[in-house]
């Protein structure tokens, strides 16, 4: 049985993962929703306007009213730089996938695999869910790479399941952890 308490901020050493509020759309519109690299392995195109980016975080921001909500932005040093989010779950199999990304200039600093595990402690400690699952372009191995530090396993890889914005088909690698893999 799941214990839903929605977005509660986490601390890592180096990160604050904290529900969106009022205001955040200059930096993630500046950060990452307009930079088409780190929009181009991902399901969403890049922000063509701050307003665009405005009208997304008041609907992140009106979701937080459901405990179910779990969608935090990644802060360092006080700046805005990612984002991290269930992006969909069932109660009935307790289990759930995770969306990321991160602002480019923020790359490769151990950064993602730093707020990943923390989310994954929370949602399997906290919230309670068994299975925890995570999927990537193939094409953006690092992103496999922030999967596996934080003892991710891949299941496979689904071919052609996603078009991204060029228009060519995207293998997705899909990667899976359950609560009691963690002791092993």
């Amino acid at each position: 049985m799941l214990h839903h308490s929605g977005s509660q901020v986490l601390h890592t050493p180096r990160l604050v993962l904290r529900p969106y509020r009022s205001g955040d759309e200059q930096m993630a519109f500046a950060n990452w929703l307009s930079d088409p690299k780190v929009a181009s392995y991902l399901s969403w195109n890049p922000h063509a306007s701050i307003d665009v980016t405005k009208q997304l975080i008041d609907m992140w921001i009106e979701g937080y009213e459901s405990p179910t909500v779990y969608h935090w932005g990644i802060e360092h040093n006080g700046e805005l730089i990612g984002d991290i989010a269930v992006s969909r779950w069932n109660e009935d199999r307790e289990s759930c996938e995770i969306g990321y990304c991160l602002s480019r200039r923020f790359w490769n600093q151990g950064l993602m695999t730093e707020a990943l595990s923390a989310v994954m402690d929370y949602l399997f400690d906290t919230v309670g869910f068994h299975r925890i699952s995570l999927r990537h372009d193939i094409q953006n191995p690092a992103s496999g790479r922030v999967m596996q530090k934080c003892g991710m396993r891949l299941e496979g890889i689904t071919r052609g399941e996603r078009k991204r914005a060029d228009g060519s088909w995207a293998d997705i690698c899909n990667y899976g952890l359950l609560s009691e893999d963690r002791k092993s």
